[in-house]
């Protein structure tokens, strides 16, 4: 191990400039997803944009899931993150100012299927880079930097759709332009970026073995949330829409944003709750159950007051329990030189969800309404909460 990898380890310079490229890598992926994508399907596809944002959904969720465990396979294999994340960054940058000049579903498919392919190309590698350099000690505190990300995608989200701002197609090359700024730093200040193949020296604290036990129970409930949670990533814009026409792109953006913003420092207090009281599973239980509680008042609204209301509390709990989770992953996963792989296969909890999430609501939507669709989604969160609910603290 380089002294440079040591150094990044114990600098508190690298948590932020980490911290601040995962926040670009946000940036990168939710205006894109959650408002430039439905709005394009949209328009081309008419009263049948469900379906077909089903159908990219899926087709992008199984080129994410590969490209995120190949890419972090290759920078374990080649030794260096760096020029992935580099390359990775750059494409996915280019290929999102092709998408206002595609006129056809068809290519349309086939562009975002490139886009996830190159925006994996970066992240996988990227998740693997803090693994390498951030000792067990703070990773804590890594994860709460991390929950910031999130709020800065939907910040992205809020700033582009800003009535007036930017023409449609150039909010595609805003989005690119921000995500590079807040990358870049790490690329250019960053350490090397080599891979790491043994664990930093002082920071050889083993973690829990309760906690190794339950990586299986946390694989799945953290399945279960996301599910959810991919679920309104994509189709929010269409549910505000059925509750009130007057939710237009703009005003989905800037709830989303008030939820992310205010979950980041909620996110916090709950990570050092159970540092304090050595109880690090316990808000993930709490935060499913109010996920599942937000999700039936979801299904039951029938006004735009219900309709807020039910979507912040379901994601602020949500936000709560993948950015804490997040911080646990990085203690139980293996580290044996393939970390890069091994977050590849864990982040199939992320992706997965994609490809479960259209099959449901092909079948529910269409028949049931979204009241149906969130109904079984709160059930799943609720799942969630019992899997994490007899964990013992030892």
């Amino acid at each position: 191990m380089s002294p440079e990898q040591v150094a990044a380890g114990s600098d508190p310079r690298f948590l932020f400039l980490y911290a601040l490229a995962w926040a670009g890598a946000a940036i990168a992926y939710t205006p894109f997803l959650t408002i430039l994508l439905p709005v394009r399907v949209d328009l081309l596809a008419g009263t049948d944009n469900v379906r077909w944002l089903a159908a990219t959904t899926f087709l992008g969720a199984i080129a994410a899931s590969l490209a995120n465990i190949l890419f972090g396979w290759l920078s374990d294999v080649t030794g260096h993150r760096r020029l992935w994340v580099a390359t990775g960054l750059l494409l996915s940058s280019g290929i999102l100012c092709l998408f206002p000049h595609i006129e056809r579903l068809g290519p349309l498919i086939l562009l975002i299927l490139l886009w996830q392919m190159a925006l994996n190309m970066m992240l996988g590698p990227l998740a693997a880079w803090a693994g390498d350099c951030v000792p067990d000690r703070q990773k804590g505190r890594l994860g709460g930097l991390l929950a910031f990300a999130p709020a800065s995608g939907a910040l992205a989200g809020a700033l582009v759709t800003v009535p007036g701002l930017a023409d449609p197609p150039w909010r595609f090359a805003m989005v690119g332009m921000m995500a590079m700024a807040c990358v870049l730093p790490l690329l250019l200040l960053g350490p090397s970026g080599a891979v790491a193949t043994r664990r930093l020296q002082g920071a050889a604290i083993a973690p829990l073995p309760w906690l190794r036990a339950m990586i299986t129970r946390m694989w799945c409930a953290r399945l279960l949330v996301q599910i959810a949670e991919a679920a309104l990533f994509a189709y929010l814009y269409f549910w505000f829409q059925t509750i009130d026409t007057r939710f237009d792109d703009a005003i989905t953006a800037r709830i989303l944003t008030l939820v992310l913003f205010l979950a980041a420092p909620c996110a916090l207090i709950a990570g050092r709750w159970a540092d304090r009281r050595d109880r690090p599973i316990a808000p993930l239980c709490i935060a499913a159950l109010l996920a599942a509680i937000g999700l039936t008042a979801m299904a039951l609204a029938r006004g735009p007051v219900a309709a807020i209301a039910g979507f912040m509390l379901f994601g602020l709990s949500t936000n709560i329990f993948l950015a804490l989770h997040s911080a646990q992953t990085l203690r139980v996963l293996p580290d044996d030189g393939r970390r890069g792989r091994n977050l590849g296969l864990f982040n199939l909890t992320n992706t997965v969800p994609s490809l479960i999430m259209p099959s449901l609501t092909l079948v529910l939507v269409p028949t049931l309404g979204f009241s149906g669709l969130f109904a079984v989604l709160a059930l799943l969160s609720a799942i969630a909460a019992i899997l994490l609910r007899d964990t013992k603290r030892h």
